[in-house]
């Protein structure tokens, strides 16, 4: 045969094979116009010059088989960024047997032209915006054996043609929105690894039996699928599973025997269910692969078994039980223990007296129990432990002498105990503690020098105990230092002078004591104080003038000391909401503002003091002459002219006032107080006019008035009965005025009885049958969204916005665990927080709060979702529940408006709002595609810190996120202590913060 005809033949049998390598090119290019690709990831999908040409192996994204004949095999579009609905023509690459479009915009529905890839064993469609029902053609692909479908809105049931899947390992379809039940023909699969189903709005209804069927189970994930019923005895057969996890369900009864015989699992989490009884008594030391148990937040009882304890436990959560009985000593004997949260059971007896000696303890939690004895001397023995936390306790002794060895410590609580002696002198000083609490205990002794070496310490709180002697001046030297609580102790001497360059606290509290001396000079420095309390000691001398410049201090107590002078004029420039100078020997005038009959108790006990108060001076510091007496008389003859006159004033203006506001009968308004108020309703209602109107919402309008002594007051003005004109967006919101109704209720209610700095303050509320007026203090900046979100966003640099965040976190801390009960403001957005003239924040706007009753498991149930768009938390949204979560979720997207610098929804973000922008962009981009441009990037980690706090709060499962109490200690501690932690999870990059639990629930 020639070699012309030789050439011809193989040209004759390429020919249908360069055809096929067309079409498949063809196939792929097709793919790609279907995309909206903004950041050109399929850029290099372009194209060849022949028919044979199998460059498309090259492309980003593809992989062709390896024998190289150019036929398609994988194609991998994982973080791509890409946009559209799914391309069934990958279909027709009929070597197709990888197909992964994981984080992308993959959207509109699946349809049944995916059962055309026969060959197809990996499917990975994770973390896309597919919506719609599961195809039920899906089980008839024969190959497949991975199906990942997490983290869309498909919604529904499960097919329950899903039990026919003949190759199937892996099906996850977590984090969706399917409805009906687990189907039951699951159990068919038998081929199965892996059975992820949580955080799917399931029907109530109980685990199937038939699931124990699946005896190649490793993985049953199981966790917010609203499950009830037992435990089915079935999973018993379960012998290969590793993770077993059904959290977060109403699931009952008691924890099966059997579950010791699972002797290849190694984690167990059942926490937050209803399970009942006690755990079973033996078969534990056969779970040698066992390394995370989580029973939390159920209803079990008894006795913690001795082999449970005996285990090599990583972690063990044991927290919300109603545990009873003797914790075993055989705790003592796990190696690699380095957790341990007992936290609120009723656990007694004595904690083991070895605990940490052979394991390196880094949490130990066991607060809110009955548990007493001696704290164990060796819980720092391997020098690893990072929290102590054992609060409301009846622990006695003494505190262990080898703590001052235990340097790596960051947190100690070991207040409401019975604690004695002294404290050992180098726990004074450990490097790493943020916060010593040691309240209500019988501790003696002094606070050691050796306290300056606690240069993280931010909350020092030893009050209630028996410390004694003087105060060093080395707490001076702690920088770092916000609270100090040291009342009701026997300490004596005068204050250190040093104590003025603590530059960062806020609190200081040495109430009932001996101390004596003056205040320091130099106090003016505190200028973030805003608490002083110094009453019941031997403090003499004059009250410095410098204290006026304290400008956010909100209470002062000076009472029952020995101060004389006169009390500073400079004092009128605060806003205090408590203040108390009593029991002194002070002497001249109040100043004016404090000179009303509402202050006198603030006065009483200081003979040589006079001011225009009945009742305070009787006669004691003047005498009266005849010349005082005819001057008073004129006085009062000129006092009637003026009466005269402006009562005809007053009669004008009323008329006046009257013809605006034609609805307002001033002889039929109620004022009700909550402070002491220096004007009367009269006052308010002359003011009320267009002139002043500063804002007007779906809640009324507000008015700016400055009052007769130079101060301003907000008022807030609704209406109670159908209005047209001004009012008319009020009454398409409210229809009947029920709901502006129950608005001034809740407000009246919640802020009438609340006192925090970071609170708007509601003065007074006057009322009539048809209007309704709120009177606030009145914040010069206006709201933070305002701001913000306008030209004069400048003006907020970062610096102001930390303290902004911080401010209004500590504001939710407040109604969050101050409160009894809690108190959730289901509205907290950027506009709902005020800025008052130094930018310093106030939580505002309480027409939605609502009290929620602890008892209540999950929150309470709402007939209407309240909140902003952009704000609410998805769960809430769904269920209607409220609970502190949901304040949380909405916080955490005012901290990502600060950061970003961008609104909570935006035509800019599609159909994403801010929080799914963040994440996304945070994955595709980067760090520096999210963050503020007008912000200093000289502050970028600490930037980057808080953000991590708002994904933190923003977390789409309520049990991540951190109680407001935590957030508060994380934003006090930025930059400092307890650094955010990144942790991988189902391919994404998600943060994470390790919580003590004491702090998010009932501990206080």
């Amino acid at each position: 045969m020639s070699h012309s005809l030789c050439c011809f033949l193989v040209f004759l049998f390429l020919m249908p094979f360069g055809r096929c390598l067309y079409q498949e090119r063809q196939h792929l290019q097709k793919m790609k116009l279907g995309f909206d690709d903004p950041d050109g990831f399929l850029s290099d999908w372009v194209s060849g010059v022949g028919a044979g040409d199998d460059s498309h192996c090259n492309w980003t994204g593809v992989t062709c088989s390896r024998n190289k004949t150019g036929f398609v095999v994988s194609v991998d579009l994982s973080n791509a960024n890409v946009a559209g609905p799914f391309p069934a023509v990958l279909c027709r690459l009929t070597g197709i047997k990888f197909i992964s479009l994981y984080n992308n915009s993959i959207n509109g529905t699946l349809s049944d032209e995916l059962s055309a890839c026969w060959n197809l064993v990996h499917l990975n469609l994770a973390q896309n915006l597919l919506t719609g029902t599961l195809p039920e053609s899906l089980s008839e692909l024969p190959e497949l054996k991975y199906l990942d479908l997490t983290g869309n809105n498909f919604s529904g049931d499960i097919p329950t043609t899903f039990g026919k899947f003949q190759k199937l390992e892996v099906i996850s379809l977590v984090d969706n929105l399917l409805s009906g039940k687990i189907p039951a023909e699951l159990g068919n699969i038998s081929t199965l690894k892996q059975l992820n189903l949580s955080y799917n709005p399931f029907d109530s209804g109980e685990i199937p039996p038939e699931i124990g069927n699946l005896t190649n189970l490793e993985v049953l994930w199981l966790t917010g699928c609203n499950l009830i019923g037992p435990i089915p005895d079935s999973l018993s057969q379960l012998v290969k599973l590793v993770d077993l996890d059904l959290a977060i369900n109403k699931l009952s009864g008691s924890l099966p025997s059997w579950v010791t015989e699972l002797t290849n699992v190694v984690q167990i989490e059942l926490y937050n269910n209803s399970l009942t009884g006690e755990l079973p008594v033996v078969g534990w030391s056969k779970m040698t692969a066992l390394r995370l148990l989580d029973i939390s937040m159920n209803l079990f009882s008894g006795i913690v078994p001795q082999e449970l304890c005996s285990l090599q436990l990583e972690s063990l959560n044991l927290y919300e039980n109603e545990f009873g009985g003797k914790f075993p000593d055989t705790i003592s004997t796990s190696s690699n223990l380095y957790e341990l949260r007992l936290f609120g059971n009723r656990f007694s007896g004595s904690l083991p007296k070895d605990l940490g000696k052979n394991s390196p303890l880094v949490w130990l939690d066991v607060s809110n129990n009955l548990f007493s004895g001696e704290i164990p001397a060796t819980l720092c023995e391997k020098g690893k432990l990072e929290e102590i936390l054992m609060i409301h306790n009846s622990f006695s002794g003494n505190i262990p002498a080898s703590f001052s060895k235990c340097l790596s410590v960051k947190r100690v609580r070991l207040g409401y105990n019975k604690l004695s002696g002294e404290v050992p002198v180098g726990f004074w000083g450990l490097p790493q503690v943020s916060l010593l609490e040691l309240v209500e205990n019988s501790l003696s002794g002094v606070i050691a020098k050796t306290i300056a070496g606690a240069d993280k310490l931010s909350t020092l709180n030893i009050a209630n105990n028996k410390f004694s002697g003087q105060l060093p001046e080395e707490i001076g030297f702690l920088d770092s230092l916000m609270e100090f609580s040291g009342s009701n102790n026997w300490f004596w001497g005068s204050l250190p002078s040093s104590i003025v360059k603590l530059e960062q606290l806020t609190k200081l509290d040495l109430h009932n004591n001996g101390l004596s001396g003056g205040i320091p000079s130099g106090i003016d420095s505190l200028k973030k104080l805003n608490e002083l309390n110094l009453a019941n000691n031997q403090f003499s001398g004059n009250i410095p003038d410098k204290i006026g410049e304290l400008s956010v201090l909100n209470y002062l107590d000076l009472s029952g000391n020995k101060f004389s002078g006169k009390i500073p004029l400079g004092l009128q420039n605060l806003r205090l909401n408590q203040l108390n100078m009593s029991s002194n020997t002070l002497t001249g005038d109040i100043p004016p503002v404090y000179a009303k009959k509402v202050y006198i108790s603030s006065f009483l006990g200081n003979p040589g003091l006079c001011g225009d108060i009945e009742g305070l001076c009787d006669g004691k510091n003047v005498t009266k002459n005849i010349g005082y007496i005819w001057l008073l008389r004129a006085i009062f003859v000129l006092s009637g002219v003026i009466l005269i006159i402006g009562v005809g004033w007053f009669y004008f203006r009323y008329k006046n006032v009257k013809k605006s506001n034609e609805s307002i009968d001033k002889s039929k308004w109620t004022l009700m107080s909550f402070h002491k108020l220096s004007f009367s309703e009269y006052e308010i209602l002359g003011a009320l006019d267009e002139d002043n109107v500063i804002g007007s919402g779906a809640s009324g309008k507000v008015y700016k008035v400055v009052l007769s002594n130079g101060d301003a007051v907000a008022v807030k003005k609704l209406w109670t009965s159908s209005k047209k004109g001004d009012d008319e967006d009020i009454e398409n919101r409210s229809g009947s005025g029920s709901v502006l109704d129950n608005g001034f209720e809740a407000e009246v209610e919640t802020l009438g009885k609340i006192r925090h700095k970071n609170i708007v303050r509601l003065w007074c509320c006057c009322s009539t049958k048809v209007c309704k007026l709120l009177v606030y203090e009145y914040m010069p900046n206006g709201s933070l969204g305002d701001l913000l979100h306008s030209s004069k966003s400048g003006l907020l640099d970062w610096p102001i916005r930390y303290k902004i965040a911080v401010d209004a976190a500590e504001g939710l801390a407040y109604l969050h665990h101050d409160c009894v009960p809690a108190i959730v403001h289901r509205d907290v957005k950027s506009n709902n927080i005020l800025l008052d003239g130094d930018y310093g924040a106030r939580v505002a706007d309480f027409g939605v709060a609502k009290v929620v009753d602890g008892n209540e498991k999950g929150g309470r149930s709402m007939s209407v979702i309240a909140g902003s768009c952009g704000y609410i938390a998805p769960e809430y949204a769904y269920t209607l529940r409220v609970n502190e979560k949901s304040d949380i979720y909405s916080f955490g997207v005012v901290i990502l408006e600060l950061v970003t610098g961008k609104l909570p929804v935006d035509p800019e973000f599609g159909e994403k709002d801010l929080v799914k922008w963040v994440c996304t962009t945070l994955d595709q981009k980067g760090l520096d595609a999210v963050l503020d441009p007008k912000l200093d990037m000289c502050f970028k980690e600490e930037i980057c810190k808080v953000l991590n706090v708002g994904l933190l709060c923003t977390s789409p499962l309520p049990i991540n996120r951190p109680s407001m109490r935590r957030i508060v200690k994380m934003l006090q501690e930025i930059g400092s202590v307890n650094p955010m932690r990144f942790a991988s999870k189902d391919g994404k990059l998600t943060p994470y913060y390790y919580d003590d639990v004491s702090d998010q629930g009932s501990v206080a």
